[in-house]
């Protein structure tokens, strides 16, 4: 008992001398994130070979996409949870504090964003390693834009609050993961997947028009106003664009082509319909609607 104590004390000195230590977050929290997305991959591995019978006759790109989307995933609930939880329930960016928003950060808020570089990191080689299998150079682009922003304001310490806004977009990512993984288990004409077409909708209708439309042009000019009042160097200013400009071409990567699908798709439909006599198109209407019966 007193062996696993003092094993206790130890754990907690290096924790608070080296692991949390101001210096050493930033490299900690970067080489932690590598490791939790290798755990992330290894556990989406194990847990689909053993609950999804299909994932053995996946071929081996399907399956390294497949445990990449979910350390994708993992990542994204991670940190869309502290970007929520830093912004919106604590007092590290309210109001009461005195100072500017610019300039604050702390411990949890910094290994955060170093978790997060982890993720880009590991996930960007993987890119490279199998390039272009899990994305071409749009995706290249957006994770090298993510990577710098996110290490620069983790590096430097500013501009966090406005990196965590752009962050909370990740919300997305989980719905357009799933999305590929009922696609490739071929679930796509299931009720599940079209519960999830709905949610991804919604989610990406609130973040990147709404949001994007209203909110985030009001960051842009906090951001600037900022950096400008404080006699920032414009490179600064300048740099400070990318947490938005990776946010929007992930947006372009993933939701946006994902809707546009989905409204191509309505349009042939449409189309289809169209060409029909009234009697073959009353029939196709209750084939969609699962009425069975004889054609009117």
């Amino acid at each position: 008992m007193a062996a696993v104590t003092a094993y206790k004390y130890q754990a907690q000195a290096l924790m608070r001398d080296y692991l949390l230590a101001d210096p050493l977050v930033p490299y900690s929290s970067v080489l932690m994130g590598i490791v939790l997305c290798k755990m992330a991959y290894d556990f989406t591995r194990i847990l689909s070979s053993f609950y999804f019978k299909g994932y053995t006759s996946l071929t081996k790109i399907q399956r390294i996409e497949w445990n990449n989307r979910g350390m994708s995933s993992a990542h994204a609930i991670f940190i869309t949870a502290v970007s929520l939880y830093l912004v919106a329930s604590t007092d590290l960016f309210s109001d009461r504090i005195k100072g500017p928003i610019t300039f604050r950060n702390s411990i949890i808020s910094t290994a955060a964003l170093g978790v997060s570089v982890g993720y880009f990191i590991t996930d960007l080689a993987m890119i490279f390693w199998l390039y272009p299998s899990l994305g071409g150079m749009e995706y290249v682009l957006h994770h090298t834009l993510s990577l710098v922003a996110i290490a620069y304001t983790m590096l430097s310490g500013e501009g966090q609050f406005y990196t965590y806004m752009v962050l909370i977009s990740e919300t997305t990512t989980p719905e357009i993961n799933l999305r590929w993984f009922l696609d490739t288990a071929g679930l796509k004409k299931s009720s599940a997947y079209l519960i999830n077409g709905i949610l991804m909708f919604v989610a990406w209708l609130h973040l990147f028009i709404f949001l994007s439309g209203g909110k985030d042009i009001f960051v842009h000019i906090c951001i600037l106003s900022h950096l400008f009042a404080l006699q920032s160097d414009y490179a600064d200013a300048r740099l400070w664009v990318l947490p938005d400009i990776s946010c929007a071409i992930s947006a372009l990567c993933d939701e946006r082509n994902v809707v546009y699908e989905d409204l191509k798709g309505c349009e042939e439909n449409t189309g289809k319909m169209a060409m029909m006599d009234d009697t073959n198109r009353i029939q196709e209407l209750l084939t969609r609607f699962g009425v069975s019966g004889s054609t009117v």
